[in-house]
């Protein structure tokens, strides 16, 4: 068992150690004036680069048909403009064979000059100054991929009139700056929508009506997998024999004796989810959902779980307590009523052995959705775990029939235990996505989801055994089928290492590095959504662009954790006729789960103008900035998504 654990820890390393490669070039920026810059003046930014001995860099001037242009650029929606051509050192020229041509590169620290203009019009206060460079470096014998370094230059704007204050604020997080005017009270920001409002039909309740159907089935699958665990399995036949024997004469006794007995097995799960509703709230699950520290302890908790059900310690509840519920149930001291209802928070209680990584990755992802989700999905879970025992109840000659405990229960627990190592890692990645680290991203994710998948398949056809088992026999005709079925869904992630799409599995997957952008402006998310571009986190700049240029605002209100925001973004919005329709709006794209007041704000934008903080949620705006329609939720059919777009 310590050798397996210990293999999924060096999985893990290894995922994150293999993109981590060496960075041949990097890249600094600081302003030349060193001083406050005066609305509407001129000035210049140098950018140095530290090449490591060996490579090289195309230059700025490198003629086309050849290697790849060094190219410096200044992105949209912010107050700073290119004002000049860029001037840098000169390059070292050379013919290059495989090219045909002469080649212009640069070594060691090449420095470049960048003249920059800022708006007449921007405020006093310390703004940053977005640039981007597209650059590619190359030794003797390989070449890295072309890539794009975001640079944040800080500028200090002085005030033009003594009076002058500072309206624009830098948001800063944790490596990530978006430049954002300031978001209206929503108090009184609202006020031109408000009208509207009561016109909309703000459904904000049955905003996840799609992916909450997919969450309950999660929970029914829960449920029945709970029943097969070796702590719940083996308890069945003498759980019924309880019934038959404190059911009192007559079939009808019986009956209500299973009945009160499964209404407390589902009273006390279901206790669980209320409670995290209670606590937590609609806005405060999201915010639960986004928090950093957060999924940082449920990863903790999902690999605690993971490391128990593949047999390295066992989780298990206080025997003074069972002991003293089962004594109650057993006296004098309640009725057959009250016993039958103990005996199932007994039951409960003395299987949480196995069901607590179940029931713990319930309420995890519970999280994603709503205050609703916890107690439904613990109900739809305990209602499938208390099913049986009172079909059971009515039938006990059945139980003759019913497979004998044995090796095959602790083999679903360890499949599920790498299913557990696989689940934590979406939640560790969510953390490195807030947190803008870099580290778990979206190939390091799949890269140990395809070594879980290949470690299963070895331990289902007996080439890996856990140190708790005996020995196997030989491969039967189940655990074929089931390893073919891994080793088929692992076989398809391997494509998604190199950039290919995955579908609805892109949901759980991190965003690709950039797709998150820290500028004002947020460039396409895949190829077929090459021309619609993202104002970020700037609602009001978004209103007045959209004034300026007469086009309609598209808003979406979005979360860095939020998974069904990522299906739409990577499924929905790339798909050709949509992409096509968004272009023709004013796009923005609003936070509503980050740590920082322009998140809360945003959040109550959202719910005091929609009623409703679910995300995704999508709204159309006019000219004017009142309401002219609302999409709640995800959707699969292009065509209503369509209808929506196109209907105005």
């Amino acid at each position: 068992m310590k050798n397996c654990c210990w293999t999924v820890l060096l999985l893990i390393t290894m995922a994150i150690g293999a993109p981590c490669q060496e960075r041949p070039a990097q890249w600094s920026a600081a302003p030349a004036p060193g001083k406050a810059i005066q609305p509407g003046e001129k000035f210049s930014v140098k950018l140095s680069a530290k090449i490591s001995s060996g490579w090289h860099m195309y230059s700025i001037t490198q003629p086309s048909g050849g290697p790849t242009t060094t190219v410096i650029s200044i992105p949209k929606m912010q107050p700073f403009r290119l004002d000049g051509q860029i001037s840098g050192p000169p390059p070292l020229t050379a013919y290059d064979a495989n090219f045909e041509m002469n080649t212009e590169t640069y070594e060691d620290h090449p420095e470049f000059a960048v003249p920059v203009s800022v708006s007449p019009n921007t405020p006093a206060g310390d703004q940053k100054l977005a640039i981007d460079v597209r650059f590619q470096v190359c030794n003797d014998t390989t070449c890295m991929p072309a890539t794009t370094e975001h640079l944040r230059v800080p500028v200090s704007i002085k005030a033009i009139k003594a009076a002058a204050t500072p309206v624009g604020k830098s948001l800063e997080q944790k490596g990530q700056v978006v430049f954002s005017a300031p978001l209206p009270d929503t108090s009184s920001s609202s006020a031109a929508v408000e009208k509207n409002s009561k016109e909309i039909s703000v459904a904000g309740l049955s905003v996840p009506r799609q992916s909450m159907g997919s969450f309950l089935w999660l929970a029914v699958m829960m449920g029945g997998l709970s029943l097969l665990t070796p702590c719940v399995f083996p308890m069945i036949p003498m759980t019924v024999s309880y019934f038959v024997n404190h059911s009192g004469t007559g079939r009808r006794s019986a009956v209500n004796t299973a009945l009160l007995y499964g209404l407390g097995i589902i009273l006390t799960f279901t206790a669980l989810g209320l409670l995290l509703a209670i606590i937590f709230g609609a806005g405060g699950v999201n915010k639960l959902a986004a928090n950093p520290w957060v999924n940082l302890l449920i990863t903790a908790i999902f690999l605690g779980f993971a490391f128990s059900l593949l047999g390295a310690y066992f989780i298990q509840v206080p025997p003074a307590l069972t002991n003293r519920l089962d004594s109650l149930t057993r006296s004098k001291e309640g009725t057959r009523v009250v016993g039958a209802l103990l005996m199932g928070s007994t039951f409960t209680l003395t299987s949480f052995t196995c069901t607590a990584p179940f029931v713990g990755t319930l309420l995890v992802m519970a999280t994603q959705g709503n205050w609703r989700w916890p107690l439904a999905g613990m109900l739809a879970f305990s209602t499938v775990f208390a099913v049986p025992f009172f079909f059971l109840a009515l039938a006990p000659q059945v139980l003759s029939q019913l497979p004998k405990s044995g090796g095959w229960m602790i083999s679903v627990k360890v499949v599920v235990g790498f299913l557990e190592v696989a689940a934590a890692m979406k939640f560790l990645s969510n953390a490195d996505l807030v947190w803008r680290w870099g580290i778990f991203t979206r190939q390091v994710v799949l890269a140990t989801w395809v070594g879980i998948g290949i470690l299963t398949v070895l331990y289902i056809l007996g080439y890996l055994r856990m140190a708790h088992e005996e020995a196997r026999g030989s491969v039967g005709a189940g655990r074929l089928i089931v390893a073919m079925v891994v080793l088929a869904a692992t076989i398809w992630l391997v494509p998604g290492l190199f950039g290919r799409q995955l579908g609805g599995l892109e949901a759980f997957l991190p965003p690709e590095m950039g797709a998150i952008s820290s500028g004002a402006i947020e460039g396409p998310r895949s190829n077929s959504d090459a021309e619609v571009h993202w104002v970020i986190n700037d609602y009001e700049g978004a209103l007045a662009r959209a004034k300026r240029e007469n086009m309609p605002v598209f808003i979406d209100f979005t979360g860095y954790t939020c998974t069904n925001c990522r299906w739409m973004e990577a499924n929905m919005f790339s798909k050709p006729e949509v992409s096509r329709e968004l272009k023709r709006y004013i796009c923005v794209r609003l936070y509503t789960d980050g740590d920082g007041e322009i998140f809360q704000r945003q959040q109550s934008l959202q719910q005091k103008t929609f009623g409703t903080v679910a995300l995704p949620f999508y709204a159309i705006l006019s000219v004017d900035g009142s309401v002219s329609d609302t999409f709640p939720g995800l959707t699969k059919s292009e065509s209503e998504f369509l209808a929506f777009l196109t209907k105005r």
